[in-house]
């Protein structure tokens, strides 16, 4: 029998204790970290914890058919991941799905209606000009309320003020009537002449052809039909007003007055846009009588566009000297203008209360969103129901675990214990780095987590098998308990390898290819997979080395799973001599 080799595998078998050391201090040192971070426990999906799953849907806007690609999708998930952490919500997951869904998962204690109106909404945000403006539909016979325009105009701090709206997706728009006649039309071909826009020019009007005057009035009768028909108390129709317009054409919108009723507008080409806007906050006005406001502080590209817009608009009369704040399709405020505001800041100010300027300053500061989403599925689980599921699970993971017990008892008796040793181990590690991983990189717990973590209990079971039976095999070639276990272990040691390397690896790739849920599971594996090679490595063998040495296991036993006999064991390999040459001998 061939002996053990010198060395430093040698220093090795005569130093197991060193292994399981390392290892123990390992789990002390872990989870002593666990508790200073005050998560002892691992952080929970939405799944098992309760909450909202959000999946929107992107979808291409007229003229940009190529707008959904990788660098605008992942431009979303990051603004939406600053919107929900702007509600505070700092354990919301974005991600994308696919190429065209974003998935927000929304844990509980979070007001999921607030936040699904964060994260998706496009915050699109245009001044644009007032051509005309009327309250709209049944409103418009209920009782014609006095003008309540409100104004912008220079504050002392060269900012400018626009009295806006009594809720952060309404308007306080002005109630001045304009007939659906000839003033709308008239309101319409004067925005197309040079005096109502930047763009235009004398030189260019003069030399347009008949063709181009004939386009003009197509659209405009097209745009004054529109208006005509727009029914702004009409929910459906309030959506879809102005849908396909791009920033550059004149179109349609609606919006709420303070005296809560609907007006419907004429809206000239955006002058200023929201990506003009360098910042926004929600402001308590403690010295008037304003109340909450939004402040914004323009670029200086910007600065120069809504000077020279109010520039323009201070020149007319109304209610064409006014411009309108549109967000997302909605005017949200439409003050008038009495002189250029040359500051470079506004506010926008009326009877908001604390959550509606906040919300509105948030979408304006974390910007809008590159893509248009629309609301494909919204799955709200329970905390009653995430519980039931969780405790499933952990039935289901420990019947799973008895179940692997009762076989290593049943058929490795003595050797079980070690088995069992070395799961517990694994177990401590896991629970251990989940619930360090939560805080660390927002690893969450869901039920396909689990199953990974179920089916892990199996891989960890199965390297403790291949060990035991490799020096199984070194028993029945007659070899005692020591070496046998010193022989088994290379030969065991390449399976497992292998085997853990061929399980990470699938997990590995599951993970990049697969998003959501799923990735849960191709984590867990991969984590407990790496968890396995380090505990067979440094607690099962050398607990197994030192067992070697105890009579129970070296003699045989009956119940020590390694009984001889049992195992239908050769007789004991012994040492031979080889002969000795043969010495002649002579008769002196």
């Amino acid at each position: 029998m061939a002996a053990p080799k010198k060395g430093r595998s040698a220093s090795a078998q005569s130093r197991p204790g060193r292994s399981l050391a390392l290892i123990l201090i390992a789990i002390v040192a872990l989870t002593g970290g666990m508790f200073l971070s005050g998560h002892t426990t691992p952080r929970l999906g939405i799944d098992l914890a309760g909450g909202t799953s959000i999946t929107l849907t992107a979808k291409n806007e007229p003229g940009q058919p190529n707008a959904i690609n990788k660098t605008n999708m992942d431009t979303a998930v990051d603004i939406m991941n600053r919107r929900v952490n702007g509600l505070g919500v700092s354990e919301a997951e974005v991600q994308t799905q696919g190429d065209k869904n974003i998935i927000v998962n929304i844990p509980k204690g979070t007001n999921s209606e607030q936040a699904r109106e964060q994260v998706g909404t496009t915050a699109k945000l245009y001044f644009r000009p007032v051509l005309a403006t009327e309250v709209s539909g049944a409103d418009a016979s209920a009782s014609p309320s006095p003008s309540t325009s409100s104004s912008a105009s220079s504050s002392p701090s060269s900012s400018a003020s626009e009295e806006a709206t009594d809720k952060a997706t309404s308007a306080t728009p002005s109630a001045t009537a304009t007939s659906q006649g000839r003033a709308v039309t008239d309101a319409l071909k004067a925005d197309s002449t040079p005096s109502a826009t930047s763009s235009g020019s004398a030189s260019a009007e003069a030399s347009a052809s008949p063709s181009a005057s004939a386009s003009v009035d197509a659209a405009t009768a097209k745009l004054q039909a529109e208006y005509t028909a727009l029914d702004c108390t009409d929910k459906a129709a309030r959506a879809t007003a102005g849908d396909g317009a791009k920033p550059s054409d004149s179109t349609v919108a609606c919006g709420q007055n303070s005296g809560g009723q609907w007006q419907k507008y004429v809206l000239g080409p955006a002058a200023v846009s929201g990506t003009d806007i360098k910042s926004a906050a929600a402001r308590f006005d403690t010295q008037g009588a304003a109340g909450w406001k939004v402040t914004m502080d323009f670029t200086s590209g910007g600065s120069k566009k809504f000077a020279e817009i109010t520039g323009q608009l201070a020149q007319n009369t109304t209610p064409q000297n006014q411009f309108a704040i549109v967000l997302d399709g909605e005017v949200v405020s439409d003050p008038y203008v009495s002189q250029a505001l040359t500051g470079g800041s506004a506010e926008i100010s009326g009877t908001f209360d604390q959550t509606e300027a906040q919300d509105l300053a948030n979408m304006l500061k974390y910007g809008a969103l590159p893509l248009t989403f629309t609301e494909s599925s919204v799955t709200t689980v329970t905390a009653a129901l995430g519980g039931e599921q969780l405790h499933a699970g952990l039935i289901a993971g420990a019947i799973g675990l008895a179940l692997v017990v009762i076989y290593l008892v049943v058929y490795y008796r003595g050797l079980s214990l070690i088995a069992i040793a070395s799961l517990l181990v694994s177990a401590a590690l896991t629970y251990v780095i989940m619930s360090l991983l939560g805080p660390a990189i927002g690893f969450a717990l869901n039920l396909p987590a689990v199953c990974g973590a179920i089916v892990a209990i199996g891989i960890t079971a199965d390297s403790f098998i291949v060990f035991f039976e490799r020096i199984r095999d070194e028993i029945r070639e007659g070899r005692s308990l020591r070496p046998a276990v010193e022989r088994a272990w290379p030969r065991a040691r390449r399976t497992i390898l292998v085997s853990d390397f061929v399980s990470f690896l699938a997990a590995a790739v599951l993970f990049i290819v697969t998003v959501g849920k799923v990735q849960g599971f191709a984590f867990t594996l991969g984590l407990t997979t790496l968890l396995d090679v380090v505990v067979v490595f440094f607690f099962t063998k050398p607990l197994m080395t030192i067992l070697a040495r105890k009579q129970f296991f070296a003699s045989g036993h009956t119940w020590s799973g390694l009984d001889p006999k049992r195992l239908g064991a050769k007789p004991p390999l012994r040492r031979t001599r080889r002969p000795s040459a043969p010495v002649d001998t002579k008769e002196a």
